[in-house]
């Protein structure tokens, strides 16, 4: 045992930790430095921009740490199966994708972007809070209300904060600004930060010394966001405010938080009937489908209506990728916590290694892409997007390969589940950025929110196809052994498939190229490609609609 204030159960773990908090108190006062200094910018930026750092990097820090432990706490305290835990999992992670949508409707439409936010951050900071009041575990326990409302506190928050931070990054710079990349590489920095050290710090403090640190730690870190974001207001120089102030006049913005209130029991109605959610999605997204896909026919000259095609064939591949990379937050994570050797780490620390190497490889693939490109050699869109679900397939054949080359009996070498990390974090670096900047390139300039609608609820439909393949993998009642075998058997299941789909993707990409009509696509309307998410979570970008 090393013991330097907290208890660890080996060196690893115990320097993991520490390296995390001090990475965390680096940027927290180094960012305070920054927001507080006379000068109106630094390194060439405004001031604004890293006070939305810091804002969003304790929204993430929150969100990731929660995410960290929510399996967890759904299996060992309030009791449910794995199977439950796994479908409660994936209809809250849906959600999450589908709150945005409304969110940043009502901050376009009425609030402003400021607004939406600081209402969205109040709302996660009670949820995350309530999270922290446990009871005595037990689905007959009464506070486990209090835990359906944490949640759904949660998941509108992120619809407002989410939908509309990364807007403002956008309005700090011009379109022509030559900063706005940079600004954003900057701004996913603080995303990456905090969702890296969150699963490390919450992840340990909630496991070892008990759930109510861990979730108490992440809605500590919300305030702070909070705080930071009320009291930097002037730093953000007016914007992000309502475009006509007279729409939100006569209480009609306490009109708007009602109804966002109202989400609020909505969503604490929905989490605890996931079957419903699935049937609502699909509904919806069958319907937004065949909404767009009439519109485009109907309405649209033929090489938009042939962007709407591929546009409508990369968001359906996408559901494919999101059902499998989400495993990490749920049946992942509880193989890790059951049979992986962690060398006495903390099985929800591991979620943190999917930021990491996005901080260490984005700007690789950024350089190769560019690289490639100068060449004319860089793979097309519907090619990345094959490329994406063959490396997630990969991602669990090399998991089962692992596991079985030493034995059921013994436990999976930790290397392995590094490795699956690894690939489905350069599958996701080959499909979500690109994705949603191709989202803004095909669509036509009236249908640009549409499409970007329907990219989002893709994958929140992802999100609960991955609740529904990780409830496949619980094996209560059949020993530990069987039990392992069991989720090696559905991860060699769905590899395959993936790398199947995968492959035919590739195939019929020069197709799909063809109908994008790269050769004849004007510069219109742009905006949003550099406010691509470098993360799973990553939710609302809403460009503009006019030039």
């Amino acid at each position: 045992m090393h013991e330097l204030i907290f208890t660890f159960d080996s060196a690893f773990e115990m320097w993991t930790f520490w390296i995390a908090v001090v990475a965390l108190a680096v940027f927290l006062f180094g960012g305070s430095y920054i927001v507080t200094r006379p000068q109106p910018e630094f390194a060439g930026h405004p001031k604004g921009l890293f006070l939305l750092f810091l804002a969003e990097m304790w929204e993430r820090f929150s969100y990731y740490g929660m995410r960290a432990l929510l399996i967890f706490y759904l299996v060992q305290h309030w009791m449910f199966s794995d199977s439950e835990a796994s479908v409660i999992y994936g209809a809250y992670t849906a959600l999450v994708y589908i709150t945005p949508v409304v969110g940043g409707y009502l901050a376009d439409r009425y609030l402003g972007q400021r607004k939406a936010v600081v209402f969205g951050a109040v709302l996660l900071t009670f949820g995350h809070f309530f999270m922290a009041f446990e009871g005595d575990g037990g689905q007959a326990d009464p506070f486990i209300n209090v835990f359906w409302l944490a949640l759904a506190l949660i998941i509108v928050g992120s619809g407002f904060l989410k939908a509309n931070i990364s807007v403002i990054v956008g309005q700090l710079y011009s379109r022509t600004d030559i900063r706005r990349d940079p600004a954003y590489t900057i701004f996913y920095m603080g995303i990456n930060v905090g969702a890296a050290t969150a699963s490390i710090i919450c992840g340990f403090l909630g496991q070892t010394y008990g759930w109510e640190y861990g979730f108490g730690l992440a809605g500590f870190g919300m305030l702070i966001g909070l705080v930071f974001f009320v009291l930097g207001k002037p730093l953000l120089m007016g914007k992000g405010e309502p475009k006509d102030p007279a729409k939100i006049a006569g209480g009609k913005e306490w009109g708007i938080y009602g109804a966002g209130l109202a989400m609020v029991l909505l969503c604490w109605t929905a989490i605890q009937f996931q079957e419903l959610v699935g049937i609502v999605l699909g509904i919806f997204g069958g319907g937004l489908v065949l909404y767009v896909l009439f519109t485009a026919v109907t309405k649209l000259a033929p090489e938009e209506r042939d962007r709407i095609f591929a546009a409508m064939f990369l968001i359906l591949t996408s559901i494919v990728f999101w059902a499998l990379f989400e495993q990490a937050g749920s049946s992942l994570n509880l193989f890790t916590d059951r049979h992986v050797e962690t060398g006495g780490v903390n099985a929800s620390m591991f979620q943190s290694i999917n930021a990491i190497y996005i901080v260490l490889l984005a700007p690789v693939f950024a350089m190769m892409w560019q690289s490639l490109a100068r060449k004319g050699a860089e793979p097309s869109t519907p090619m990345k997007f094959g490329l994406a679900i063959i490396q997630v397939g990969l991602g669990f054949l090399v998991l089962v390969w692992g596991a079985e080359s030493v034995g059921v009996n013994v436990p999976t070498p930790v290397i392995f589940i590094f490795l699956i990390y690894l690939l489905h974090t350069t599958g996701e670096l080959c499909l979500s950025p690109v994705g949603l900047s191709a989202m803004n390139r095909l669509a036509p300039a009236h249908m640009a929110s549409l499409i970007m609608g329907t990219w989002f609820f893709a994958s929140a439909l992802g999100n609960f196809a991955a609740g529904l393949i990780a409830s496949a993998t619980g094996g209560e009642g059949v020993g530990e052994e069987a039990g392992k075998q069991l989720v090696l058997d559905v991860y060699g299941t769905v590899g395959w498939y993936a790398v199947g789909i995968g492959v035919a993707v590739m195939v019929i990409s020069p197709l799909v190229k063809k109908l994008m009509h790269l050769d004849t696509l004007q510069d219109e309307t742009l905006t949003g490609a550099d406010q691509a998410g470098l993360e799973a979570q990553e939710g609302g970008v809403h460009p503009a609609t006019k030039a």
